[in-house]
């Protein structure tokens, strides 16, 4: 029944130096550049007309900061979660795809071509780290049955949400945009996720007219 369903907001994180060089994050913990810290405020106050009855967060600095800014806003309490965190990518991460392709020719196919087997040493084949990804949003969802939630996580994280969500194979070439900050929107039943709306990011518009108010209202 869609009024015991849990309404999501699913956030990637504000912008951060390595997200500007393109260089692969994974679980290193890299902080906000000034320009997330502005994303993060933004997106905050985007969402004071929701009605939120918790903020989760992946326990990753970029994460925490965006959701903080979040939780403040609703006067709500953070709770960190570890399963929401990026895909590890073991010994590829700090490094460009450039950098990958160069060094690793292989391993940049195999990546690139999603297969959902392939694990960088050290880190995480794109199978598991699916499963754990999915698993996580899909637990925090049933304890709001009829509520709504925000999540604060990762590029790869919410490009797994929205493969959930329209029951797409990990292998699918991605052809939807994943940005920092924006407001993506998710249902949770027991029968799984739907999509409602993706890539809501109004709110970073700087030439909005100065005398709104900026928030996105509930729909």
């Amino acid at each position: 029944m869609l009024e015991h369903a849990t309404r999501i907001l699913a956030i990637r994180h504000g912008e951060t130096a390595w997200n500007t060089e393109s260089r692969i994050q994974g679980h290193t913990d890299i902080p906000l550049n000034d320009t997330g810290l502005w994303q993060a405020e933004r997106v905050a106050h985007a969402l004071r007309g929701e009605l939120l009855q918790a903020v989760y967060s992946s326990d990753l600095q970029r994460a925490r900061t965006t959701a903080e800014a979040i939780a403040q806003a609703q006067q709500l309490t953070l709770s960190l979660d570890p399963g929401l965190r990026e895909r590890h990518f073991g010994h590829l991460e700090g490094l460009t795809h450039q950098e990958i392709t160069s060094r690793w020719p292989e391993q940049a196919r195999r990546w690139r071509e999603r297969d959902p087997a392939f694990g960088p040493d050290g880190g995480e084949t794109l199978q598991a780290f699916y499963d754990r990804v999915v698993g996580a949003l899909a637990r925090l969802a049933r304890r709001h049955p009829g509520g709504c939630i925000a999540v604060v996580a990762h590029g790869g994280v919410l490009d797994c949400f929205y493969r959930a969500a329209n029951r797409l194979p990990l292998d699918a070439p991605r052809a939807w945009k994943v940005g920092n900050a924006a407001i993506n929107r998710l249902l949770y039943s027991p029968e799984g996720f739907t999509m409602v709306g993706w890539a809501d990011d109004q709110h970073l518009d700087e030439t909005l007219d100065e005398h709104s108010d900026g928030v996105v209202r509930a729909a």
